[in-house]
């Protein structure tokens, strides 16, 4: 009865691997303008999760309870994406699972990757525009708008072992979650799996890619000339390398092998 109940609620871990390999050949097959589409989704909901977040947390001088209260905030974007559609570079990174498979060909995994990741880029943009118009960043008579510069001149000091290895930790966590969203069945199974860990990257400080273009991009319209452009690519790619081999090597091959048909 109890193996019953469990089988009505959640997907057991072959089966949220076999399922996600599936959705992932998927992606690869979208037309570009619908893959380019979702993307800028994508890239907008976390720019939104961004936003909101540091706005909540801005303020708190002790950073353990910053980084809780920011955590607390964050994962909604990940939770849009989930459940309204979109397409994540971080979360494509388990792509690879099917170029293990031979489902994908290694030019159809960075085809993808290429587009969204410029499609979140995009995304990231159109809504820090929005933001900055909107009056947001003047909260707390300018604080706001000093934190998230503050926060994109530490981004960019980053060393290239902190980025990458933090990259890695971080992209671990995006895409159990997206994983985890898979396992459960109802909207608030998938909800709390993806609560829990990207509530977990965000208290760890952990560096997200495209969390990054849009902290970056809000820094650079608010002070325009305000942080080095070439300082803040040389962290995105630091950044995004963590990130895909975090998602793509560290969590993808063993994943894999959890495979059903393995």
């Amino acid at each position: 009865m109890r193996n019953l109940h469990m089988e009505n609620h959640f997907n057991t871990p072959a089966e949220v691997v076999d399922l996600s390999i599936k959705a992932c050949e998927n992606k690869t097959k979208l037309p570009v303008g619908k893959m380019i589409l979702l993307g800028i989704m994508a890239g907008g909901f976390i720019a939104l999760g961004g936003a909101t977040s540091s706005t909540a947390a801005h303020a708190v001088e002790n950073v353990g309870v910053a980084r809780a209260l920011a955590g607390v905030i964050f994962p909604v974007g990940l939770m849009l994406i989930v459940f309204l559609g979109g397409e994540l570079f971080t979360g494509n990174c388990l792509i690879i699972m099917d170029v293990f498979d031979k489902r994908v060909t290694w030019a159809g995994l960075f085809r993808d990757l290429f587009i969204v990741f410029f499609s979140n880029l995009i995304g990231a943009l159109c809504v820090d525009v929005l933001i900055v118009f909107s009056g947001n960043l003047n909260y707390s008579g300018g604080l706001l708008g000093a934190y998230t510069i503050k926060v994109a001149v530490s981004k960019i000091a980053i060393s290239p072992v902190q980025g990458i290895t933090s990259g890695i930790l971080c992209n671990i966590l995006v895409c159990l979650a997206v994983l985890m969203a898979t396992s459960a069945r109802d909207i608030a199974g998938k909800v709390w799996a993806i609560f829990f860990p990207i509530c977990a990257f965000v208290v760890g400080g952990f560096e997200h890619c495209v969390a990054n273009m849009a902290t970056f991009v809000t820094a650079a319209l608010l002070v325009p000339g305000g942080i080095s452009l070439t300082a803040a690519l040389k962290s995105m790619v630091i950044v995004t390398i963590g990130n895909a081999i975090g998602g793509g090597v560290l969590l993808a091959w063993p994943l894999r092998m959890m495979s059903a048909d393995k």
